[in-house]
């Protein structure tokens, strides 16, 4: 079975299991879900994009406007797909009352009417197909290029704003999308878990966070780099979350919940002497087609499968450890490892994992 008819198979079973007649997606991560890749955004700050599908038992349809039709069927190939097209002229009212009117729905977000399913769509998108797999691997490899080419740019006297600009241009050069972009300088590191850049100008220490989108996946990936010797304080604490990413990492095995994941790195927190540092900022959680389909929460229930994706974040105040992982069957994969870039190496039941460090440029 091909990659859309699994997806349309899920979806259908969905309906099923719920008693629905229709699924609504309006999300940006839902259709390009559902598309096996298809960008529905026009305005990339919005969640919900410019284009719906609704799929039934027999049916499913791409419900937008005459301005956003020839793009999807032609370069999104969704009339390829064998998708149906109902678009309405921009200033008309939208097909979609007509066809879902009298079905019982479902919906991946908030709709009048419909049955919110947006928890278990968010579990279908975990589940990768090999497909999904090969281009999760192929964008991991190019987060990690952009971030390798970005931070070795940066100079001292640059702005928060102008090493944003690297990181950007160097992402969407390479057709990722670049969908957080967060930068932060010496002690705005220590001040803010989600740094926006600013005018300041970079001093000795710079924070470079990158969520990059193609094909509608998201990889994510942090580095830190210092100018001039590393700080004692600076190296322990880099030491530490080195620690507790491998934790994370090592755990992240089939079967093994998310909430005894986050308890085995909560334990590493205070093997380290940094008890309380993961309740200041999230831990990560499963990826996919957001940067976290959802963030792991102490007792969560979820089993870790097979080929999903995971992103954990561990941080303790002024350094933070950042990478996307594939779960295979025997091993995980970090699949946005960057050649070349200083490592600290960590042992965990008996197994080695090479961490990032912080780079040091004299």
């Amino acid at each position: 079975m091909n990659e859309l008819d699994l997806k349309l198979t899920r979806v259908r079973a969905l309906l099923t299991e719920h008693q629905l007649d229709a699924l609504l997606l309006r999300q940006v991560s839902s259709f390009a879900w559902a598309t096996c890749g298809a960008a529905s955004y026009v305005n990339t700050a919005t969640s919900a994009g410019a284009a719906s599908l609704l799929i039934t038992p027999d049916e499913r349809y791409v419900i937008t406007t005459n301005i956003e039709a020839p793009r999807l069927e032609r370069e999104e190939r969704l009339a390829e797909q064998g998708w149906t097209v109902r678009a309405a002229g921009w200033h008309e009212a939208s097909p979609l009352a007509t066809l879902a009117a009298g079905l019982r729905l479902g919906a991946d977000s908030l709709y009048p009417g419909a049955v919110d399913l947006s928890a278990e769509l968010s579990r279908l998108r975990t589940d990768l197909t090999a497909d999904e797999v090969q281009r999760y691997r192929a964008l991991g490899r190019l987060c990690a290029e952009t971030m390798d080419e970005a931070i070795r740019r940066v100079q001292p006297g640059m702005t928060e704003y102008q090493i944003a600009g690297l990181l950007a241009v160097a992402s969407q050069s390479r057709g990722v999308q670049p969908i957080v972009n967060l930068i932060a300088t010496d002690e705005r590191i220590f001040a803010f878990r989600h740094p926006l850049p600013t005018g300041k100008t970079l001093e000795r220490y710079a924070m470079l966070v990158l969520c990059g989108r193609a094909h509608g996946l998201v990889c994510s990936v942090t580095r830190l780099v210092h100018f001039g010797p590393l700080p004692v304080e600076l190296q322990r604490k880099a030491a530490a979350v080195a620690e507790v990413d491998a934790a994370f990492i090592a755990a992240t095995r089939p079967g093994r919940t998310l909430g005894e994941i986050l308890a085995l790195a909560q334990q590493a927190y205070a093997d380290q002497g940094f008890a309380d540092e993961w309740r200041l900022h999230h831990q990560g959680g499963p990826a996919g087609y957001e940067p976290r389909e959802w963030v792991a929460t102490p007792g969560d229930p979820f089993q870790v499968r097979p080929g999903q994706v995971y992103a954990w974040n561990p941080s303790i105040t002024g350094v933070k450890s950042e990478d996307t992982i594939l779960v295979g069957d025997e091993a995980n994969e970090v699949i946005t490892s960057i050649d070349g870039w200083p490592s600290v190496s960590v042992e965990v039941g008996g197994a080695i994992w090479q961490r990032p460090a912080i780079l040091v440029i004299d």
